[in-house]
């Protein structure tokens, strides 16, 4: 089965025929819509949604993807991902994902991430591997320049670091993010090696990371809000938004803030006066 058949299966489990808006009359074996009541709603036969979800239909056009996701109910980034799990197989697919990601920060870069005294900022690249941060950003998550560059991953130090793990007041529902967004990432590199080994580690080493992978959901979140209990810090809830940084392909910014005059705004001023003192100064990234 490809990753698209997977796909389809799982965001067609996850969909009930009430929401489909079909008639939900009689027993059903399994949860979410029949494959004959994704193929009424999308306008297709039913024989070919069972080559999709099988890997035996040779393409799908885009018009039947855009059927289908609306006959889902899929988000615009849930639509995204299900046009490039269409696109895996294409010559020009594999090609754009063949380039090695962009691993170095530019000089303006860094200069904007030092100059960012009041706020932790992050530059992540493919993978959410974390290739920069300032100051703040260190005292927030964990001293990144004492971990080897392999490590120096968001959502692996969020699975798998104790530490940064139990900074996260909503662990679950922020892991659950990571995971999606991981997989997300998946579709836009279908052929990196290096997440493969990422994805193949962490389904080594977590239950939870191996059962919500399985369950294909994908997010390209943004914006949002995450609740934090720093050991030094206390309690934060910090807003974050991620930024494109221009003139690469995959880097982004990852900024938080907080609510001018909060609680979280004073911890955070205090979080900062204390990652600014020589003895808590955080060593420079490479």
């Amino acid at each position: 089965m490809t990753e698209l058949g997977e796909y389809l299966r799982a965001c067609r489990a996850r969909i009930t025929a009430e929401q489909a808006g079909m008639p939900t009359a009689g027993r059903r074996r399994v949860p979410g819509l029949r494959r004959e009541e994704l193929a009424a709603l999308a306008g297709v036969s039913v024989d070919y949604v069972v080559r999709l979800e099988q890997g035996r239909a040779k393409s799908a056009s885009p018009e039947v993807l855009t059927a289908l996701a609306r006959a889902l109910n899929l988000r615009p980034d849930e639509e995204e991902y299900l046009l490039r799990c269409a696109a895996m197989n294409s010559a020009a697919s594999r090609t754009r994902s063949a380039g090695a990601p962009a691993s170095s920060v530019s000089p303006a870069t860094r200069v904007l991430l030092d100059s960012m005294t009041g706020v932790p900022a992050l530059v992540l690249g493919r993978r959410m591997d974390i290739l920069a941060w300032n100051s703040l950003g260190a005292a927030l998550f964990t001293d990144f320049a004492a971990l080897p560059a392999r490590q120096r991953n968001h959502i692996r130090l969020a699975i798998l670091d104790p530490g940064v793990r139990g900074l996260y007041a909503d662990w679950e529902k922020v892991a659950k993010e990571c995971v999606s967004y991981l997989r997300m990432e998946a579709g836009r590199y279908p052929d990196d090696p290096a997440l493969a080994r990422l994805v193949g580690e962490l389904s080594l080493k977590d239950a939870d990371f191996r059962r919500w992978w399985s369950d294909h959901h994908v997010r390209a979140q943004s914006y949002g809000r995450k609740r934090f209990v720093h050991p030094t810090a206390g309690e934060l809830s910090l807003d974050f938004q991620v930024l494109d940084v221009r003139g690469t392909t995959d880097q982004t910014l990852l900024v938080y803030t907080a609510e001018p005059a909060s609680r979280s705004a004073e911890a955070l001023s205090f979080l900062s006066g204390w990652a600014g003192s020589p003895r808590n100064a955080p060593q420079e990234y490479p």
